[in-house]
């Protein structure tokens, strides 16, 4: 079983490689405030798919400042992306359907009621 942690924490690499698959010239700053984690976890969270090679620094070749990098995702890191692009989209749909049988059973509750009658 998938303890909750390790589920934020693949929510979190999704999200991330998901962003730097459309756009590899996001800043560290942006990527933290889109996926609302500090600036200092994005650092982390970077660091760790690129040593898992998922992700490699590539240079921003549109920007003056030459000390900016882009997130270029490696095959391996396409790969995993979806990977988790499936189990995102399994559990999803699991919330998904327990949401609408809640819903169902509530609006069933509510046809089931008498009227409730004004004062």
């Amino acid at each position: 079983m998938t303890s909750k942690r390790t589920k934020l924490q693949e929510d979190t690499h999704f999200r991330v490689l998901r962003l730097l698959q459309e756009n590899p010239e996001m800043s560290q700053r942006e990527l933290a405030e889109v996926v609302g984690v500090s600036v200092g976890g994005m650092h982390y969270v970077l660091n760790a798919l690129i040593e898992k090679g998922l992700v490699k620094l590539g240079n921003f070749t549109a920007a003056e400042d030459k000390r900016r990098y882009a997130y270029v995702l490696t095959p391996k890191g396409i790969a995993r992306k979806a990977a988790l692009t499936r189990a995102f989209l399994a559990r999803k749909m699991e919330e998904y359907e327990a949401l609408k049988e809640e819903i169902d059973a509530l609006q069933s509750d509510l046809e089931d009621s008498p009227a409730q009658t004004s004062l």
